[in-house]
């Protein structure tokens, strides 16, 4: 008995092991794109950009919780995701303050920017997605990590799409229409985060 235990032990140290590196690496790629998206949509008046560093930021922020949740057990896991859950569909509502603002205050959003800054940032977001590939049916934790970063993706080709839009039509609008599709991708991935980490709960507790 005390065998098996110590090798349970083993066990879970390695697993931690295991996520602790990839999740370090794709944390470091987000923290990065948040200062260079953050100052970019700043100065090109991209609201788009904007949400995408605040995505970026709440990204971080995942990270390092999921880094804090290796290996401390599935319950704590799961209590871990709801909270991410919750996170995410608050920076979604945040998200879409700053799209009405935009809306009511208008500024003139810098295409070349948006896309210099969206071709930088799809590629980061491509190398954490390729690095969190693998681990994504690795619990709950990995999984929603992994979402996080592949919403990441499609929202940058998004912004990518908007830029050509602002430029070629010279209005405003897809700016505004790729930060509402960036908070309702956000949105989607918050409740199915909270719809597994509520099903992690009662398996947990029964």
């Amino acid at each position: 008995m005390e065998d098996c235990c110590n090798n349970k032990c083993e066990e879970l140290k390695n697993l931690r092991q295991h996520h602790r590196l990839p999740l370090q690496i794709v944390l470091a790629i987000n923290l990065i794109l948040f200062f260079i998206e953050i100052i970019a949509g700043i100065q090109a008046h991209s609201t788009s950009l904007m949400a995408d560093s605040l995505d970026m930021l709440g990204d971080t922020l995942v990270y390092g919780v999921s880094l804090y949740a290796l290996g401390r057990g599935r319950k704590l896991e799961a209590q871990i995701s709801f909270g991410k859950g919750l996170f995410m569909g608050t920076f979604a509502l945040v998200v879409l303050a700053q799209g009405l603002y935009r809306f009511f205050v208008p500024a003139m959003p810098i295409a070349f920017t948006m896309g210099v800054i969206g071709i930088l940032a799809l590629l980061g977001n491509l190398i954490c997605a390729a690095i969190l590939l693998r681990y994504r049916n690795e619990g709950i934790n990995m999984r929603s990590t992994w979402l996080c970063s592949r919403n990441d993706v499609i929202s940058n080709i998004a912004i990518l799409v908007a830029a050509y839009l602002v430029n070629v039509t010279d209005s405003r609008y897809p700016d505004l229409i790729v930060a509402l599709f960036i908070t309702i991708l956000v949105l989607k991935s918050s409740v199915s985060i909270l719809i597994e980490a509520k099903k992690d709960f009662r398996t947990v507790n029964h």
